[in-house]
């Protein structure tokens, strides 16, 4: 009896020293927007650049703007599951600024037929924690690993560029899924998340419905060295666009009535040392686009071509005093031209289009950002900055007639803003 008294009194000591899981859930958000004023703009007729920030903005143009609004909640539901969700609006560029769209409507960012700004759903997901030792599997709608940070890994290239409210990064700004529908895996090879690996695969449409069968796969394998202030991430992804075995990537009419093989994979290397008193990092990748580019040949026959990009970005950012001033500044490179020269040298080819809105061959780009982040006090961020895009023909100068935007007119977007930043969580 004694020995039973005394089990019973420890296991009721042990149950009330055991903190026991608690379910709940936290609000958080930021936004970010600016005052910006167009000191100059691309003249070449149509606008280049795709769907970039100030592309077919009119130079001499002002405005106040919203550029991202985010509202989450994170919640535990126990201790092996926890859900998340996001709603977003993004990119508030008016028709009668941009230029873009048609009357009551806008391409350029979340606005309704009325024209106003808008949030939609970016993020809804289940999260089920180690299930497996080290493995987290995540569930639904989420961030993909292209360069936004995630639970497992938060220190991609997005987070420690740091200046997502000034700029994308530079896989960003070509639209590499930020996030997407589908299912993923995110472990550590270690206890500490030196060393990493994601794999997802989903839909490819963002927040969109599915409409076709092929699936977008993504990968990388990361680590971090020197109590993780240097950082390398080996990334890959791969999307078929369109895949009709009848076409054989020859066509009788365009492309809009069509069928042809069409598919793109990119390979990306960051780089970076993430330091307590400064920051430098590079990311450099290619993008190869099978059937990105439609050649019309001299037998009237249409004819679909690879396209590849490669691309490189470096950045840094350091303190001027204390947490209160900081200075930063990137450049970023992007030639999309490198196999182009397969359809402007062969002289069977009359004339190309491209198929891609956001890898157009016809057209280099330099870009070039830099300004001051000061903060009255923690969370708030008052950034005046400049920010400048050029945009420089691939053709030779007799090859101009073969794309409407083969100009060779080099052209400069030039916007200098005062950007402001808040967090709330």
């Amino acid at each position: 009896m004694l020995l039973a008294l005394s089990l019973n009194v420890k296991a009721q000591s042990d149950t009330t020293s055991t903190q026991q899981f608690v379910p709940g859930g936290k609000l958080w958000g930021y936004a970010f927007g600016d005052l910006a004023y167009k000191g100059n703009s691309d003249t070449a007729k149509g606008g280049r650049g795709g769907n970039n920030q100030y592309t077919k903005v009119a130079a001499n143009a002002n405005m106040f703007q919203w550029r991202r609004i985010y509202l989450g909640y994170n919640y535990n539901i126990s201790e092996k599951f926890t859900a998340e969700f996001l709603l977003a609006a993004e990119d508030d560029f008016p028709v009668a600024i941009s230029g873009q769209g048609t009357a009551g409507q806008s391409s350029a960012g979340d606005q309704l037929a009325n024209g106003k700004f808008t949030p939609y759903i970016k993020w809804a997901n289940l999260r089920w924690k180690n299930i497996w030792k080290g493995t987290d599997l995540v569930i639904g709608q989420s961030a993909t690993f292209a360069f936004a940070k995630t639970a497992r890994n938060d220190q991609n290239s997005e987070d420690v560029w740091a200046y997502r409210s000034i700029e994308r990064t530079i896989t960003d700004i070509r639209r590499t899924s930020s996030y997407d529908f589908g299912m993923s895996l995110q472990g550590w090879f270690d206890k500490t998340g030196n060393y990493g690996y994601d794999v997802m695969v989903a839909n490819g449409t963002g927040d969109k419905p599915v409409t076709n069968d092929y699936r977008w796969f993504y990968g990388d394998l990361y680590a971090k060295f020197f109590h993780k202030q240097l950082i390398v991430q080996l990334y890959q992804d791969y999307n078929r666009l369109m895949w009709n075995p009848m076409a054989q990537g020859v066509g009788s009419s365009s492309s809009s009535t069509t069928a042809y093989h069409s598919e793109r994979d990119m390979t990306k290397l960051f780089l970076a040392w993430n330091g307590k008193k400064f920051t430098i990092g590079t990311e450099v990748f290619q993008n190869t686009i099978l059937g990105g580019i439609e050649a019309k040949g001299a037998d009237k026959n249409y004819y679909f071509r690879t396209s590849q990009t490669v691309a490189f970005s470096i950045f840094a950012r350091t303190k001027l005093y204390k947490d209160k001033l900081s200075i930063f500044a990137r450049y970023d490179n992007y030639d999309p031209s490198k196999k182009l020269n397969e359809v402007t040298g062969n002289s069977f080819f009359t004339s190309y289009t491209n198929l891609q809105s956001n890898y157009d061959p016809t057209t280099k780009e330099q870009f070039v950002t830099a300004g001051f982040d000061y903060s009255p006090m923690k969370n708030v961020h008052i950034m005046p900055n400049i920010w400048v895009n050029t945009y420089t023909c691939s053709l030779a100068s007799n090859q101009y007639a073969m794309n409407t935007m083969g100009t060779g007119v080099k052209g400069t977007d030039v916007t200098y803003r005062l950007t402001f930043y808040y967090t709330y969580k």
